[in-house]
C-alpha cells in the first residue's frame, strides 16, 4: 500500500468527522475569498492606480473646483494627460437603485483612462449624435438590465435642472468593459456640456480632476506643485495618489479591509481549534494503530509526515471547495457586488490554506511521533 493511499484512507477512517472538518474549513475559505474578492474587486482599491493623481477641493468632495483649476493643471509641463468630471448620483425607477453618472470631456477621458475603461473609439463616437447621450459601465449594465439605445430616466439627489424637470434624461449609446476584473464600471459616463448647461447650480465647476504624470515625474512631487498652485486661491485643492483617494473614500463608508481581516482572522483560528482538537483524539484512537507501524518499520518522522498528510488532506479538500465557490460567486454575481477574485489573489489563498493545514497539523503530528511503541502496544 502506498504512503498516499494510507494516507488517504486515515483520513476517512471517520468518514462523518472528516466531512465536517472539510466543511468547516470551506465554509472559512469561502469567507475569506468572499472578502478578498471584495477588496480586489471594483469595491476596493488593490486595482487603483498609485501613480495617477486625484485632484479634489481641500474642504472635501462636496466642496467643487472651478473649471479654471482644470485649465492651469492641464498646462503643467509634467502632466501628461488630465481629464475633470462632475458627478450625478440618483436613483432610476425606484430609490434602491441607486445609479451614478461621471459628466466628462470624452476626449479628455480617453486619453487619461480609456485603455482601463476599454473607451474604443466607436464608443466615443456614439456619444458625438446628441449631448444627452452616454455609456453605461457593463456592470451597472447587467444589473439594471439594460441595453444599448434604452433611454434612462435619472432622478438626483442633489443635482438639480435649470428648467424645472424632476430627471435627467439619457439615451444609451454604448457599453464599455474594465480592462481587468478589478476596474469598476457601475457607472454612466456622460458629456459635461450638457449636464453643465442644464443644471440649475455650481455651473462650470467639476468635481476634481484626474492627473497623469509624464513619464519619469514623480507623482509625489507633482501632487505637491498641484496643491501650492492653488493654495492662495478661494479654492484650494488637495491631491493624492488614486489609490490613497479610493482608501480615503472607502473609509469614510466602513474600514472594509480591518473588518474583512477581523473576520477572517477569527474564522482561521475557529478553524485551527477544530481541527487541532479533532485530530488530537483522533490520534489518542489510534495509539495501537500507529504502535504497529513503528513495528513494521514506520519512522517517527513518516509517521509525524503521515499526520500531517491526513491533515493537509482535510484542509486542501475543503479549502479548494471554499475558494471554488467563491470564484463561482465572482462571476456570477461579480457585477452586482464587484466581487473579483484574480488569479494572484487565488495563488495567495492556496499559500494560506497550505500553511494553515501544516500548522494544524503540527501538535497532532508531534504526538503521533513522539508515542512510544510500547506504550502504543498497551493501549489495546
Amino acid at each position: 500500500m502506498s504512503f498516499f493511499r494510507l494516507m488517504r484512507l486515515n483520513a476517512w477512517r471517520g468518514p462523518l468527522r472528516t466531512a465536517l472538518m472539510m466543511l468547516c474549513v470551506a465554509v472559512a475559505f469561502l469567507i475569506h475569498g468572499l472578502g478578498a474578492g471584495f477588496l480586489s474587486g471594483s469595491q476596493g482599491s488593490k486595482g487603483a492606480d498609485e501613480s495617477r493623481l486625484v485632484v479634489v477641493s481641500r474642504s472635501g468632495r462636496a466642496q467643487p473646483l472651478p473649471f479654471s483649476h482644470f485649465a492651469r493643471i492641464a498646462a503643467d509641463p509634467d502632466v501628461a494627460s488630465a481629464a475633470y468630471s462632475a458627478r450625478i448620483r440618483g436613483f432610476v425607477e425606484t430609490e434602491r437603485n441607486v445609479v451614478v453618472a461621471s459628466a466628462v470631456d470624452p476626449a479628455a477621458m480617453a486619453a487619461t483612462m480609456g485603455d482601463e475603461l476599454g473607451l474604443a473609439t466607436d464608443l466615443l463616437a456614439g456619444l458625438a449624435g446628441a449631448r444627452d447621450r452616454v455609456l453605461v459601465g457593463r456592470a451597472l449594465a447587467e444589473t439594471m438590465g439594460w441595453s444599448v439605445g434604452r433611454r434612462v430616466a435619472l432622478t438626483p439627489f442633489q443635482t438639480m435642472r435649470a428648467d424645472g424637470a424632476m430627471t435627467w434624461s439619457f439615451e444609451i449609446a454604448g457599453i464599455f468593459d474594465g480592462a481587468r476584473a478589478d476596474v469598476d464600471t457601475h457607472f454612466m459616463l456622460a458629456r459635461y456640456d450638457y449636464l453643465n448647461a442644464a443644471r440649475a447650480k455650481d455651473r462650470d465647476t467639476v468635481d476634481g480632476v484626474v492627473v497623469v504624470p509624464r513619464p519619469g515625474v514623480s507623482p509625489g512631487v507633482l501632487a505637491a506643485r498641484i496643491d501650492a498652485l492653488f493654495a492662495s486661491s478661494a479654492a484650494p485643492t488637495r491631491t493624492q495618489s488614486e489609490k490613497a483617494f479610493l482608501e480615503a473614500l472607502i473609509r469614510q463608508i466602513a474600514d472594509f479591509g480591518l473588518i474583512v481581516t477581523l473576520v477572517t482572522s477569527a474564522a482561521f483560528v475557529t478553524i485551527l481549534m477544530i481541527v487541532v482538537n479533532t485530530m488530537v483524539f483522533a490520534i489518542r484512537e489510534r495509539t495501537f494503530e500507529i504502535g504497529v507501524l513503528k513495528v513494521l518499520g514506520f519512522s517517527p518522522r513518516r509517521v509525524m509526515a503521515l499526520v500531517l498528510g491526513e491533515t493537509l488532506f482535510v484542509f486542501l479538500v475543503g479549502g479548494l471547495a471554499g475558494l471554488g465557490l467563491a470564484k463561482a460567486g465572482s462571476l456570477l454575481l461579480g457585477a452586482e457586488l464587484g466581487l473579483a477574485l484574480p488569479p494572484l489573489v487565488l495563488a495567495k489563498a492556496v499559500l494560506i490554506l497550505l500553511a494553515l493545514g501544516l500548522v494544524a497539523g503540527l501538535v497532532p503530528a508531534a504526538q503521533a511521533m513522539r508515542i512510544p511503541i510500547a506504550n502504543a502496544l498497551k493501549s489495546r
